[in-house]
């Protein structure tokens, strides 16, 4: 299989493992909150950065230093297998400690329980990093997504079953675990991969050289992609903070997805082609395009079809939600693009320079979150527009210094996707507002109408991006009915 195929057949899978997995999670996420009330999910919110941080710690940037690396070996693995462990305990002790002080700072006496509970998940995530990150290496998906949807439809049994039973904000907490549980277990029972009684510390040395500064780099961003919950919780309330986590929820639906699917993909994709930089800069410009035409078509959408969408699947009790959804998918619209601009850093070896672009762009970020905690969380979101915007400058710039790809000739090639989702969008918006009907037909009609308009402009303009997305999907639909022949 050539490179070409395995990247679409990579992408193919992972499009299928996420969007499944997400579209599960998805729905059980509207099951729950229809059972649960807004302050049960905003414990969870909480609580999500202490468990955050910690997982950063335990990956420590070994994951992508494995898959940059072409010559791997058994002692490489092993070695990070055993070191990631050690960290998942530890950090699972810390958590016990600090649960009583993390209770106390957001005034939740219920949080004490479920930081010491739900910190179990560090042990098992630390047992799952090299069995996943060896799958990843070898672009091997169509595993990952069988394990995925297996837990994700485990989990949400779980979860909504325990919700019904009133079982409350346990329900969410143990819905986690069984997910990280049994996807665990059924990677460890598919794939072959067993780690041996070695540690070496020339391996540790060599990984974490590279990796000490995507952990210190991972630990910044995720702080900052997780303060907001934070935030909310300490200086508005777990109520706010409830609606905040659903409106997060349906922004994450398209934008991490596509997010998670593209890096996932496209890391180990470009670092076999790092020797390489007249091919490497023309897979990475065909990313780049087909990937935020993608990602701008949807969040678009997104946003002009947030009310009926959040009425109709969760109710009105909810309806504070569609602003910030409205607002969020704005932000989300940029993760996919970071994501390749910062894929493309690692690929060349510059973790240092991505360390300290992370450091200038979270300093950049704290004013606009101090202005967020005096004036509110929409404010609070707005300031995300800037950070957004002075993120992508710096990753653009630096990146496409590397492969002589420039800012000016990065934005050209995605603008046409960008003036045809906010045209679409505010169509299919205005619509939706003039349409007197009820909420399940409006949101028909204006996804449909959305779909319909898309596919027409594009195939009378040709858009590069839309024409490449259009055969790599008739090819894979070609291959698909070949296979079954």
């Amino acid at each position: 299989m050539t490179l070409k195929q395995k990247t679409i057949n990579g992408i193919f899978w992972s499009a299928i493992d996420s969007f499944s997995v997400q579209g599960i999670t998805f729905i059980t996420g509207i099951v729950l909150a229809r059972l649960l009330t807004p302050k049960e999910f905003g414990l969870i919110g909480m609580i999500t950065i202490f468990i955050a941080l910690s997982q950063s710690f335990i990956d420590s940037g070994f994951s992508s230093a494995l898959i940059r690396k072409k010559d791997t070996t058994e002692a490489d693995y092993s070695t990070v297998f055993y070191f990631n462990l050690i960290i998942g305990l530890f950090f699972f002790g810390i958590l016990i400690i600090s649960a009583p002080a993390i209770s106390n700072f957001f005034n939740e006496p219920q949080l004490k329980n479920l930081v010491q509970v739900l910190g179990v998940v560090l042990i098992i995530n630390s047992l799952t990093i090299i069995q996943r990150t060896t799958l990843t290496k070898r672009i091997d998906f169509k595993l990952q997504t069988k394990i995925s949807f297996i837990s994700s439809v485990f989990s949400g049994i779980v979860g909504i079953t325990m919700a019904y039973n009133g079982f409350g904000v346990w329900s969410l907490a143990f819905k986690t675990i069984s997910q990280q549980g049994m996807n665990s277990l059924l990677l460890w029972f598919w794939n072959r991969w067993r780690p041996t009684l070695i540690f070496s510390i020339q391996s540790f040395k060599e990984l974490f050289s590279f990796g000490s500064k995507l952990l210190i780099s991972g630990l910044i961003d995720t702080a900052y992609r997780n303060i907001y919950y934070l935030i909310i919780g300490k200086y508005f309330s777990a109520q706010e903070l409830g609606f905040y986590t659903r409106a997060q929820m349906f922004n994450d639906l398209p934008s991490k997805n596509l997010n998670s699917i593209m890096s996932r993909v496209t890391y180990p994709v470009l670092a076999q082609l790092q020797d390489e930089p007249v091919k490497l800069k023309a897979g990475y410009k065909r990313m780049i395009k087909s990937v935020m035409f993608i990602s701008m078509i949807l969040m678009a959408g997104l946003a002009a079809i947030a009310e009926p969408l959040v009425i109709k699947l969760i109710g009105e009790n909810w309806r504070p939600s569609i602003i910030y959804l409205q607002l969020l998918t704005f932000v989300g619209m940029m993760y996919p693009l970071h994501a390749l601009n910062l894929n493309m850093l690692q690929v060349q070896g510059r973790s240092d320079l991505f360390l300290k672009l992370e450091i200038i762009k979270k300093i950049l970020a704290v004013p606009t979150i101090i202005i967020g905690i005096i004036w509110g969380i929409k404010i609070l979101i707005l300031g995300m527009w800037v950070n957004n915007i002075i993120s992508y400058y710096l990753n653009s710039y630096w990146s496409g210094r590397f492969i002589h790809y420039s800012i000016r000739e990065q934005v050209s090639d995605i603008v046409p996707g960008f003036i045809l989702a906010i045209s679409v969008g505010l169509l299919v918006y205005m619509l939706g507002w003039l349409m007197p009907a009820g909420n399940l037909v409006k949101l028909i009609i204006q996804i449909l109408s959305g779909g319909l308009l898309t596919i027409s402009i594009s195939e009378f303009f040709k858009f590069e991006a839309y024409m490449e997305i259009k055969n790599i999907v008739l090819d894979k639909l070609k291959e698909l009915r070949n296979a079954r022949k």
